[in-house]
């Protein structure tokens, strides 16, 4: 499918294809193509969830659950490579880079709730940056894969999730390790008290 770029002059394009009167693209999307860029990744959040809904989420694993979200997003999404080609080129450029995380936030957010995370603790943070890194690689392998039915992404996306679910156990060893550890400051807290006691005696 052709597509002619995000920008103001494509946007007033799409409106008269559509048959809408002049302007009213502007009301739709008064913030231009950073609004119009927002609202397609949101759209694709809405569908990706909608679909959701008709697997047995439940029934399955945490990783696989993530792993079919992603899966669907992308899949949803074939139709409209290029306009994501072209959305990730223009949400690179600097004065874009707000939006481009604004937009990542929201994806693996509506991902983590659509599967069923409902934490409130400090892993609320870690899930979704764990998964902006794994969405957004995956992403850029899919853009360029020409497998029969994506099996290449689908299989670089289960690789990239099980490098991740590693991420916990290596944190929990090295926090079951710093335990053993004698705290650093408790020394020095008693190496300065032995200190003073010489000098004071």
């Amino acid at each position: 499918m052709h597509f002619d770029g995000w920008s103001r002059t494509a946007l007033e394009a799409g409106a008269r294809d559509l048959g809408l009167r002049p302007g009213d693209a502007e009301r739709y999307f008064p913030g231009g193509v950073a609004e119009l860029v927002a609202h397609f990744s949101d759209w694709a959040d809405r569908q990706m969830q909608a679909a959701l809904e008709g697997h047995d989420v439940g029934a399955l694993k945490v990783r696989e659950r993530i792993a079919l979200a992603v899966r669907l997003r992308l899949s949803l999404l074939a139709r409209h490579r290029e306009a994501v080609r072209r959305a990730l080129s223009w949400l690179a450029l600097p004065p874009n880079l707000p939006l481009a995380l604004r937009c990542l936030y929201r994806t693996v957010d509506a991902i983590w709730y659509a599967v069923g995370d409902r934490s409130v603790d400090f892993s609320f943070y870690t899930k979704r940056a764990l998964l902006a890194g794994v969405l957004s690689a995956t992403a850029l392998f899919w853009l360029d894969d020409d497998s029969e039915g994506n099996t290449e992404t689908w299989a670089f996306l289960d690789r990239r999730i099980a490098d991740v679910m590693r991420i916990p156990r290596l944190t929990g060893r090295a926090r079951d390790l710093a335990g053993r550890l004698p705290d650093p400051f408790r020394l020095l807290r008693e190496l300065r008290g032995r200190s003073e006691r010489f000098r004071g005696a």
